[in-house]
């Protein structure tokens, strides 16, 4: 059996009624003030994590907006383009109309009632 364990260590009083260094007042103020500026370090990186988020969130809700509006904006110009199509077709159908007039009131015509006038 390992009685060196029961004992005491000799140096044990003595280390005990050793007084403990007292950190001196530059220290312990170096110390709060890297502490502090540890502090704002985070609290400035949070900050900015969280302002990231925001703007990202912001970009991304204008992104939809314009999206959007882009959609809309597309399904307009189809509309109108076939507006115009429609209208182009009439506005063809129209001119044959009125050439195929003209072209029978040209042959109704005697020639020379034109040199009459």
């Amino acid at each position: 059996m390992c009685s060196f364990s029961t004992k005491q260590n000799p140096y044990d009083s003595l280390v005990s009624a050793l007084p403990r260094p007292c950190p001196s007042k530059r220290t312990h103020k170096k110390d709060r003030l890297r502490m502090l500026k540890r502090r704002r370090a985070q609290l400035k990186e949070t900050r900015q994590r969280k302002r990231k988020i925001v703007v990202k969130a912001e970009i991304e809700m204008k992104n939809l907006e314009l999206y959007m509006e882009n959609k809309k904006l597309i399904e307009k110009n189809e509309k109108l383009m076939k507006q115009a199509m429609l209208l182009h077709k009439e506005n063809q159908a129209l001119l044959c109309k009125l050439q195929k007039k003209l072209a029978e009131q040209n042959n109704s015509i005697p020639i020379t009632s034109y040199y009459q006038i």
